[in-house]
């Protein structure tokens, strides 16, 4: 199977443009729950980079669109769905965009590691691979009533897009997602203090007897969460498998579920995670 069989066409795709900012972006990736966006040049068909909502959490601070974006591994139309899982692999990308080898770097489509789960959940690519070979005994976990922004900052630490809350009892009770807390962050607008804009008669690098008559201040955009616990916002009802299941059977619920990853439960106890992009090592 090809990546031209299995991709978003360009035409289908929803793009921003330079120069542009983070409202660009904050605005599909909220109202269209998309992962990422891909940017294009001023020409509206040369692919530049990407924003993600990984971009977006690592750098609270940053407005310029071209600041937030980031390069990142292209693949052609004609490559297969075994070159493009290698590719993934190997530069840990969730989505490739499709460039046109014919033309000046036009984007012809984007393919999503979604793309690629539904492929294997069609059978379009054979993935009998057993679960307990392939997915992860290291869970990131988090306490059920720790604030959110405390959880955001502990996921973007642990580099994973999603953590299990456990409940009093240390059992888990839901699972926050990346998406969850895009889903409530919010762009504000503030002032930072860049200090004194003049020495004062008691600072040792005073040049004058000039007093300072005020700081000065530049304009700030930052991304804010809610100060309310993971439980408000996590998934309570928790889609879990077992690792004597294949790889297709988890693609199946990944994709019928909207969900990037699922706990693996062992006797009724925790016992690893099974993310989207494990499943790629059975491809």
């Amino acid at each position: 199977m090809k990546v031209a069989d299995a991709m978003t066409p360009g035409a289908e795709l929803v793009t921003v443009s330079l120069p542009g900012s983070r409202d660009d972006v904050l605005e599909y990736l909220q109202e269209r729950t998309f992962s990422s966006v891909p940017v294009l040049g001023s020409d509206g068909e040369q692919f530049r980079g990407l924003v993600s909502r990984d971009d977006l959490i690592e750098n609270p601070d940053e407005d310029d669109l071209a600041l937030l974006m980031r390069e990142v591994p292209t693949i052609e139309p004609d490559a297969t769905l075994h070159e493009l899982a290698t590719l993934m692999r190997e530069e840990g990308a969730r989505r490739v965009p499709v460039v046109d080898g014919d033309s000046d770097g036009t984007l012809a489509g984007i393919i999503t590691i979604t793309d690629v789960m539904r492929a294997i959940a069609r059978g379009n690519i054979e993935a009998d691979t057993q679960i307990g070979a392939i997915c992860h005994d290291d869970i990131n976990a988090t306490y059920e009533g720790t604030p959110l922004p405390v959880a955001e900052r502990e996921i973007g630490l642990a580099n994973v897009p999603y953590t299990i809350a456990l409940d009093d009892e240390g059992e888990m009770s839901g699972v926050l997602t990346e998406a969850d807390i895009v889903d409530v962050a919010r762009v504000v607008d503030g002032e930072e203090d860049t200090g004194a804009s003049m020495a004062g008669d008691d600072e040792d690098w005073k040049w004058e007897s000039i007093k300072s008559v005020g700081n000065r201040y530049i304009s700030t955009r930052n991304v804010e969460f809610p100060i309310k616990p993971v439980s408000t916002f996590m998934t309570e009802d928790v889609v879990s498998i077992s690792r004597s299941k294949t790889a297709q059977d988890a693609a199946k619920l990944m994709i019928n579920n909207d969900i990037e990853q699922i706990p693996v439960l062992g006797g009724g106890e925790l016992g690893g995670v099974v993310r989207d992009t494990h499943l790629l090592e059975a491809v």
